[in-house]
């Protein structure tokens, strides 16, 4: 007998992990998570959103935090809405402009180092310019641990902490963090237009890195 068109139906949802699921099976952690293009999408999505609310280049951790949050919602299959997004933003302004500025402040700074070190003005040039580089790479990567971490309870001096200490506890995890900065970077180098999905890409990374199934001491860690 051919299958019906609620059985169809019933096995789209469970392929897509939205459920009910068949044979009884528990629904996973990130059930929003299967459906890998609708997920594409969504980070594309949020890669436009982050952009926008970055435009003022200091707000953009808030943007990052407020971007991985909603892709944390949408994995989980919770309410998503976009009015989710900008809540989040308004509420990661007050200290994420102080973290964007000192950022931002950093940057210029390793940016002209590296503009002179290229030159050849300065002494040691070429280990000027790498420490400059070094620089910039950590700076990202301890923000965009910072931004997966932020709640609006415990604030960004405590996301700030947790993220030294995620990145401390995961190298694996703070490695991964770091390809995406230089991800981000580089396709915004050779392309500024890609600026807009890499962001997407990094917020859904700050929320799968830390979330990945990992091994210690012999044991399976999710």
């Amino acid at each position: 007998m051919g299958i019906s068109r609620e059985q169809r139906a019933a096995r789209r949802l469970d392929r897509d992990g939205i459920g009910p699921v068949l044979h009884d099976r528990p629904i996973g952690a990130w059930p929003g998570a299967v459906g890998g293009f609708a997920l594409w999408g969504e980070v594309l999505l949020t890669g436009i959103m982050v952009t926008i609310a970055s435009l003022g280049v200091v707000t953009a951790p808030a943007a990052l935090a407020a971007g991985s949050r909603h892709l944390t919602r949408y994995a989980r299959s919770e309410s998503s809405r976009w009015a989710l997004f900008w809540r989040d933003v308004r509420a990661a302004l007050p200290g994420g402009i102080g973290i964007g500025a000192a950022a931002a402040v950093l940057a210029t700074v390793l940016a002209v180092d590296i503009s002179l070190a290229r030159t050849g003005v300065l002494p040691a040039a070429p280990v000027v310019e790498a420490i400059s580089w070094a620089g910039l790479l950590a700076a990202g990567t301890v923000l965009l641990a910072a931004a997966g971490q932020w709640d609006a309870h415990a604030g960004w001096r405590a996301a700030v902490m947790r993220a030294l200490s995620q990145l401390r506890g995961d190298v694996g995890g703070a490695a991964y963090l770091a390809s995406t900065v230089a991800f981000v970077g580089v396709c915004t180098w050779a392309l500024p237009a890609l600026l807009v999905p890499a962001l997407g890409c990094a917020a859904i990374a700050v929320v799968a890195i830390p979330a990945r199934p990992r091994r210690r001491d012999g044991e399976d860690l999710a």
